[in-house]
């Protein structure tokens, strides 16, 4: 595997200490990807430097390009904050779930929302945080100060998920919360009633901001290979049932087929753009869809 390709894998980044570096390690990564197939057509826009001219500001030279260079450059960007952009992680005790060998939904959404923050600051974007369950427990508004993104990674690396999700009402009180348009990224498993999932995220499109919808599962909560015998217990109500995994794996894969298929159906009628991952897949598979979605919004 490719030094980059390494340190996508959510198995490397769990194993690395500090929510810090596992956002600087996944991003430096994923940009050094994206001059790689497939990704070779999207551009990062922090990565360019001109010749220091009287009056510029000496705050903005790269001194470490100088010490390469003996040259004075300062760092030249596109665009100022161009975007705005919530990322909401669900915290409720279904996230906690992670079968053997992988990490948990919760850690994979962490992480993903560190490096998505990291990539957003980088780029003179505003990142914001919302942790929720069936309340909002942390909200941090979107802002674009550098240092904004120790506090949101401090949030990240302490937070824990607890408590039963009520989806659609905590939706419903961060949309009251975000008052200028933006990006609202979410990242749940959506273990809920649709009919309280849809008019939350109805009521962002509403108040007039883009929307990508990020389901996160487990890779068994995909295919059910769980083995001949499993005890199964829902994690926000302690409720365990004992069964044969293979008895009801093909009516448990229909059920989370349609649950996903009328997820994607439901956001795209609405024009909110929807991902599936599973906590196996790369983090790139998602910081692309991210950032092709940036381009749309900024072009």
């Amino acid at each position: 595997m490719n030094d980059y390709r390494k340190y996508l894998q959510p198995s490397v980044i769990s194993r690395i200490q500090g929510m810090d570096l596992k956002a600087r390690l996944v991003v430096e990564g994923f940009i050094t990807g994206l001059h790689k197939s497939p990704y070779h057509g999207f551009s990062i826009e922090f990565a360019e430097h001109r010749q220091y001219m009287p009056g510029d500001e000496i705050k903005f030279i790269d001194w470490k390009v100088y010490g390469r260079t003996d040259r004075y450059y300062v760092k030249q960007y596109e665009d100022e904050t161009n975007l705005r952009c919530t990322i909401l992680v669900d915290t409720s005790a279904s996230m906690n779930f992670a079968s053997k060998g992988n990490i948990s939904k919760f850690e994979y959404s962490c992480y993903l929302a560190a490096a998505m923050a990291f990539l957003m600051m980088k780029q003179q974007d505003a990142a914001g945080l919302a942790l929720y369950d069936s309340e909002i427990r942390t909200y941090l508004p979107a802002r674009s100060k550098k240092s904004y993104i120790q506090e949101i990674l401090r949030t990240l690396a302490n937070a824990t998920p607890s408590n039963q999700t009520e989806t659609g009402a905590a939706l419903g009180k961060v949309a009251e919360r975000i008052g200028r348009r933006g990006l609202i990224i979410i990242l749940s498993d959506f273990f809920d009633s649709m009919d309280s999932i849809m008019p939350a995220l109805k009521r962002f499109r509403h108040n007039n901001h883009e929307v990508l919808v990020f389901q996160v599962l487990d890779p068994r909560e995909r295919d059910f290979n769980f083995g001949l015998d499993a005890v199964f217990k829902d994690m926000e109500t302690d409720e365990e049932l004992t069964t044969q995994p293979y008895q009801i794996k093909a009516a448990y894969a229909e059920a989370v087929e349609s649950f996903t298929e009328t997820l994607k159906k439901e956001c795209r009628e609405r024009n909110i753009d929807y991902m599936l991952l599973d906590t196996a897949q790369p983090f790139d598979t998602a910081l692309v869809q991210y950032l092709s979605k940036r381009q749309k919004i900024s072009g």
